[in-house]
């Protein structure tokens, strides 16, 4: 008897395989985007591999607990010349250390380690709203460790320097300010002695106008008084001559 089985027939589909491409075409595409971290505009003074610590005060008993394992960067701004430390985590790239550095910042020794090192900052924003922490840090090997503080050290420096040079700039300012304005104050004084000496001038100018046109004034009245005291002397000897005259008419008629 024969199996049925090998009566059933196989489809001739079945006997080769279809190439079956998985890949479709995307109904919205997305184009790439270059994601800034920030790190553009400034300059790499030092990496290194290193692992962090934070010193967590919230906890009871407090502790230290490990914040990461990554490079840690020193960076200056290329405008404002300001240096920060940076440290992103492996492979997630997540921030666990980003901080200004500042010349009151001192690195010691965690318990008398040579590979690692400790420091205060008032505001780390590695959670980024500022907060003081207590961060600790430890490298490979104890040369790495003294690259790293040799270069902090630098950096705290340079940005001492940084801040006496804008200090002095601005106290120069100042200075050029308050002498501008001294110089300003005596041009002030300059032109209003100018303007009183020409106003002077003036007055005096007018009052001799005003004496001049008062004398002539009083020439004017003298000198009708004196034609109105001649006009009565010429009258008074008229009548003098006249009575004269009388007077010999008179002599002669008798």
């Amino acid at each position: 008897m024969a199996d049925p089985k090998e009566e059933h027939d196989i489809p001739a589909d079945s006997a080769e395989e279809p190439n079956h491409d998985p890949q479709f075409e995307p109904i919205v595409s997305l184009p790439e985007q270059d994601v800034k971290t920030l790190e553009e505009d400034e300059e790499e003074l030092f990496k290194m591999r290193a692992k962090l610590f934070r010193f967590a005060t919230e906890n009871k008993p407090q502790e230290w607990k490990e914040r990461g394992t990554g490079d840690v960067k020193l960076l200056k701004h290329k405008e404002k010349g300001t240096i920060r430390l940076l440290m992103r985590r492996d492979k997630t790239l997540k921030i666990c250390a980003n901080h200004h550095i500042v010349p009151t910042m001192e690195l010691k020794s965690n318990a008398g380690s040579d590979r690692a090192w400790v420091w205060n900052t008032l505001a780390d924003y590695a959670d980024e709203s500022p907060k003081p922490e207590l961060l600790a840090i430890r490298f490979l090997n104890a040369e790495n460790a003294q690259k790293f503080k040799a270069k902090f050290d630098e950096c705290k420096e340079e940005v001492r320097k940084q801040k006496g040079d804008t200090a002095t700039n601005a106290r120069d300012e100042r200075q050029g300010d308050t002498s501008q304005g001294d110089e300003d104050d005596d041009d002030e004084e300059e032109e209003e002695e100018e303007e009183a000496a020409v106003s002077g001038e003036a007055s005096v100018l007018g009052s001799a106008a005003g004496v001049r046109e008062n004398t002539d004034k009083v020439a004017e009245k003298l000198e009708e008084l004196s034609v109105k005291v001649k006009t009565s002397e010429e009258k008074k000897k008229e009548e003098k001559k006249g009575e004269e005259g009388k007077e010999v008419t008179a002599e002669e008629k008798n």
